[in-house]
């Protein structure tokens, strides 16, 4: 049994680029996988330790089991390992962390659903909540858009929104904006990107301000609910992850990213739909890296 660490996974340099290649492969397979939805159990207030198990395709012949904890005042604030095992002897292959894959496939998927929902005209890319998902959320939507202009607008919170634009120094078609409410963050805004790990209660109370064709992925689902009975379209990761949802059954209309991805539906018709991406996070997608990961280091 190989026991893999952060620090060789970082050590690969696998690229931006790369993740968001491998979540795009994994929603491709993802009819063909056993994904039962994540168990989250909370030991206390809004902390949560959630179990994400997925057994890939059969010519894999590998099963996945993911722990990731978020525990308020710990840092980073989701922590994660994963076991992995041989569907075919029923052994234990390795045992990884998945600080980094967590990190890289949030922000891979969420670069995906933008680069997929978004308005064929977006500008102003609003991002609240700047720590490691933030981060990787932009690392991979600048690598999927090297040759466009993106304005990013930035939510003001201590010195996080000075100590992200410092992180891309030399990024000439990025140009930054910060505010300081929320308001003045969505005003506008053609893609809404939010990435705190915890929110009570709603984070903008009025959607009119959402402008029409306004994309929003809210990376951990919280503080948007007063959008799901008035966007024109909801997409998911998985529909099983999102029915236990309070008002799934008032979405307008729903659908899987994966299903506009393989071509069976249409995404996004039109420059005036309001959507909603809700990208739950997916053990499918751990263990897909973590499998890739594993065949690179053989």
């Amino acid at each position: 049994m190989k026991i893999i660490s952060s620090e060789q996974i970082q050590s690969l340099g696998i690229t931006p680029e790369k993740c968001v290649e491998w979540v795009r492969e994994a929603f491709l397979i993802k009819e063909r996988c056993q994904l039962p939805p994540k168990i989250s159990l909370h030991p206390q207030g809004t902390d949560f330790i959630n179990t994400m198990p997925c057994i890939l395709p059969s010519e894999y012949h590998t099963f996945g089991c993911k722990v990731v904890t978020r525990i308020k005042g710990q840092h980073p604030a989701l922590n994660s390992e994963m076991m992995m095992f041989d569907t075919l002897s029923g052994k234990m292959t390795a045992l990884v962390n998945t600080d980094w894959i967590t990190a890289m496939r949030t922000g891979a998927v969420a670069a995906l659903a933008i680069n997929t929902f978004r308005q064929s005209k977006s500008k102003i890319y609003s991002f609240v909540g700047l720590g490691v998902m933030g981060h990787a959320t932009l690392d991979c939507l600048f690598a999927t858009n090297k040759n466009q202009q993106l304005t990013i607008r930035l939510k003001k919170y201590k010195d996080h929104a000075e100590r992200t634009i410092d992180r891309y120094p030399n990024f000439d078609k990025v140009s930054w904006e910060v505010v300081e409410t929320m308001e003045e963050l969505v005003d506008g805004a053609d893609v809404v990107v939010s990435c705190i790990t915890d929110a009570n209660g709603l984070l903008v109370e009025d959607t009119d301000l959402f402008k029409p064709g306004v994309l929003v992925v809210p990376v951990h689902t919280r503080g948007f609910q007063n959008c799901d009975t008035v966007f024109d379209k909801i997409f998911a990761d998985d529909e099983g992850h999102v029915k236990g949802f309070k008002y799934f059954s008032q979405f307008k209309q729903f659908a899987e990213i994966g299903d506009v991805l393989s071509g069976r539906l249409i995404g996004r018709t039109n420059d005036m739909e309001r959507i909603l991406s809700y990208n739950i996070g997916l053990g499918l997608h751990d263990v897909m890296f973590a499998n890739n990961i594993l065949n690179i280091l053989q």
